[in-house]
């Protein structure tokens, strides 16, 4: 995987997701659909955002005849990769979200193995004990059970909530959703994030203060 500064991380962890893709949009303008889409949800808003290299999953949750491989062979390749880790899981199962992907036991070892965040493309279950794990959440939602689970790959090329992604991708996840930053930009984003959060608090700043006017926001957005 390429990697981004140590330094370059806790930079762009300290902003949220749509500063994050503004600052995106500054460097490369729109059309940018680098995020995921209203079905990819934080279920634990209250444990904060996630940041990591995308480790990417497919699994099933309820088809009998899936082929399927080993689950170890998935948590040795986790094991073997250098962190901040954010795993990227879909379900491919017939009648996907019909059981869960994900809960407490796979949170907690997962986050043994370097994983900061689980983004699901399906549901999970077990909400309260992967809070008590303290690993932040995303999905489309909650049910209570599953049937034969099965991973059928891993390490490859998937979509969740209409982003396709890869391993190895950077992502950051929060109470929004999740944006993409490429690697090659990492540094520039957090770089033009820094300009987006200046920008918009003296725009706040300016629409509550006192001596706001809307001929004044005009006049303002012509200077």
């Amino acid at each position: 995987m390429e990697r981004v500064e140590p330094a370059v991380l806790e930079e762009l962890a300290q902003f949220d997701s749509p500063t994050l893709f503004n600052a995106l949009v500054e460097l490369n303008g729109l059309p940018n659909e680098e995020y995921t889409d209203h079905t990819i949800r934080s279920l634990l808003p209250g444990l904060g955002s996630a940041l990591g290299y995308v480790v990417t999953a497919e699994i099933t949750t309820n088809d009998p005849d899936s082929s399927q491989l080993p689950w170890d062979d998935y948590y040795e390749w986790l094991n073997g990769l250098e962190g901040p880790l954010l795993a990227v899981m879909k379900d491919v199962d017939s009648r996907p979200g019909r059981g869960a992907s994900f809960g407490d036991g796979m949170a907690g070892l997962h986050q043994r193995l370097g994983v900061v965040g689980a983004v699901i493309d399906g549901t999970v279950r077990d909400v309260p004990g992967i809070e008590r794990v303290g690993l932040p959440i995303w999905a489309w939602g909650t049910v209570p059970g599953h049937g034969v689970f099965s991973i059928l790959r891993f390490g490859e090329s998937t979509t969740v909530g209409q982003l396709r992604v890869h391993t190895g991708d950077l992502m950051f996840a929060d109470a929004d959703g999740c944006v993409r930053i490429p690697v090659a930009q990492a540094a520039a984003v957090a770089t033009a994030a820094a300009g987006v959060r200046k920008m918009e608090a003296e725009i706040h700043g300016f629409i509550h203060s006192d001596g706001f006017s809307f001929a004044k926001w005009k006049a303002r957005k012509q200077g």
